[in-house]
């Protein structure tokens, strides 16, 4: 449940901090005092989007932090999968913090670890539920009865089954679809697809070839200079008929100090140091000779090595480098087989289909099964909790008909309601007023309370459109469901505030031109002043009080 928020900085509320209690929470406050800032300031905090527009007029920052106390097993291990796991010292509390900067940057934190926002909304959907004025409209939205169904059905496995057979179905629905090409755009890309594939075939392309022969044209071009060179060098280490070379002279050496090493010390392993080099230059020089023999040329391969990279040239700006051009080939040899395979593939891949259909039909009829059975489940639950509401005459039905198979199954799913004995139901937008819509809001809240594990609702002026004896009951029921999770609720109406547990009054200040929030949890007095002036304005009477007291007693409060 959700036991402190801290506010800084949101709008007219400069500082808050907010204890809330298990059990029935209540929230009350004149007209534009901020109790929609409130709701908006937890929206932030659970990762919902938000604007720099929040901030406190002054400030380049607000500040938003929930703590929550003896969360579920699903929240735990949610947050172990996302690396959150709460510390054991701290006894399984959460602690969602949100910074939210004037240059629209964001800083979050989730048990004291930076976190995302992605992060910080799994997490926030799984601790509360928060019901505002526009799901009442919501309810008026075909769309979502299904899911409302669906959530009573507790068939959510079957659901997940059937959205796996139903994606391969698409699957193989859209491959049929793409097989199913002209005839003679098949004809035209199979000709298009032999020529490619016989251009590159014939290339007989080989990786690294293109830079291999610009070396070797390279080495053509520069033959002469390569040639001189090489002459050069190999006569300088073996000489010739006018003089000797670098390699005689080192014999010649080594010899000389050959001869004196039985009399000078040092000068044999001068001579045998020279002797290494000896045979070391005769290797080079014989690198050199074989070097040079490999450089000789045929003057016409120079115009082969040019054509072939025009060949090549070629290829390369159709389907790339070498590597691109045979990995293009590969495709178009599938494409090819695929296309020469057509009317075998295509019978197959028919197949296929029919078979991925077939199953996705069988598995949307059971859903649809399903679904009639929760139907009637839920409208005998929803029955009872309007017929608590003072709504006794209002029935509600479920409209299932069949429709085109759809990742939901082959259902279209509608709530009709009939307001009156012997008239029939009619779809629910239609005949609803705003004070039923809240109502029975309230009883399918009621209805899925026990079905999901989200500890804390909040229900933000779920009283729009009643009053009197119906407010009465719809404090009652919150009451009651409060007594398995935390409800806090945001009220106009005494009698709904009458029924909390925990009642906090939200009061705007004005302090040198500012406007402030602040947040005061009620004492048994201050609770009767405060119903006082919710039902009969800024002055207040005895019998105003004595009428707030009786409110308070009535729901077993007492001084």
């Amino acid at each position: 449940m959700l036991s402190k928020l801290y506010i800084e900085n949101i709008a007219v509320i400069e500082r808050a901090d907010i204890d809330f209690s298990k059990g029935f929470n209540v929230l009350t406050g004149e007209t534009g005092a901020g109790k929609s800032i409130l709701v908006d300031s937890i929206n932030a905090v659970l990762g919902q989007r938000t604007s720099r527009e929040l901030i406190r007029t002054g400030a380049d920052k607000a500040f938003v932090s929930a703590e929550f106390e003896n969360v579920s097993p699903i929240v735990l291990q949610e947050l172990a999968e996302l690396g959150y796991e709460p510390e054991p010292e701290s006894g399984g509390t959460v602690m969602l913090r949100r910074e939210i900067r004037s240059d629209g940057k964001n800083t979050v934190r989730i048990n004291g670890r930076p976190a995302s926002i992605s992060d910080l909304r799994t997490i926030g959907r799984l601790l509360i539920n928060i019901h505002g004025q526009h799901e009442n409209q919501a309810l008026m939205s075909v769309d979502r009865h299904m899911k409302y169904l669906d959530s009573m059905g507790g068939y959510s496995e079957k659901l997940a089954e059937y959205a796996s057979i139903y994606k391969a179905y698409a699957s193989a629905a859209r491959e049929l679809s793409r097989m199913r090409t002209d005839d003679a755009e098949k004809a035209r890309r199979a000709d298009m697809l032999r020529f490619q594939i016989n251009e590159i075939e014939s290339a007989e392309i080989t990786v690294g070839e293109t830079e291999s022969l610009k070396k070797r044209g390279r080495a053509i071009e520069n033959a002469e200079r390569i040639s001189g060179a090489l002459n050069g060098a190999y006569g300088l280490i073996n000489g010739g008929d006018e003089s000797d070379g670098a390699l005689s002279a080192l014999q010649q050496s080594a010899a000389l100090l050959a001869e004196i090493s039985s009399v000078c010390e040092g000068s044999g392993g001068l001579a045998e140091r020279l002797s290494s080099m000896v045979y070391e230059l005769e290797d080079i020089s014989s690198d050199i000779s074989s070097m040079n023999d490999e450089n000789e040329f045929n003057p016409s391969e120079l115009d082969e090595i040019e054509t072939r990279l025009e060949t090549l040239a070629k290829i390369r700006r159709k389907y790339g480098d070498e590597q691109e051009a045979l990995d293009y080939l590969e495709k178009a040899r599938a494409e090819l087989d695929s296309i020469e395979r057509s009317d075998e593939l295509l019978a197959e891949m028919t197949q296929k289909a029919r078979d991925c259909y077939h199953r996705a039909l069988q598995a949307a009829e059971e859903l649809t099964g399903l679904r009639k059975e929760a139907g009637e489940r839920f409208c005998d639950a929803v029955r009872r909790e309007l017929a608590f509401l003072d709504m006794p005459s209002v029935r509600l039905a479920v409209d299932i008909q069949p429709c085109n198979l759809n990742i939901h199954g082959a259902d279209t799913v509608e709530f009709l309601i009939s307001a009156n004995p012997g008239e029939p139901p009619k779809p629910i937008g239609k005949i609803a007023s705003g004070g039923e819509l809240s109502r029975i809001m309230l009883a399918i809240k009621t209805v899925l309370a026990d079905i999901d594990d989200i500890d804390t609702m909040i229900f933000d002026e779920v009283d729009t459109g009643i009053s009197g004896r119906a407010a009465h009951k719809v404090g009652v029921k919150l009451h009651e469901v409060s007594r398995s999770r935390q409800i806090i609720c945001i009220t106009h109406l005494a009698q709904m505030a009458a029924q909390a547990d925990t009642h906090l009054l939200i009061k705007k200040n004005v302090s040198e031109g500012r406007t402030y929030t602040s947040v005061t949890p009620l004492s048994f007095e201050m609770r009767k002043q405060e119903l006082a002036r919710i039902n009969g304005g800024d002055v207040i009477t005895d019998s105003m009080l004595q009428t707030a007291e009786e409110l308070l007693n009535n729901a077993g409060f007492f001084a």
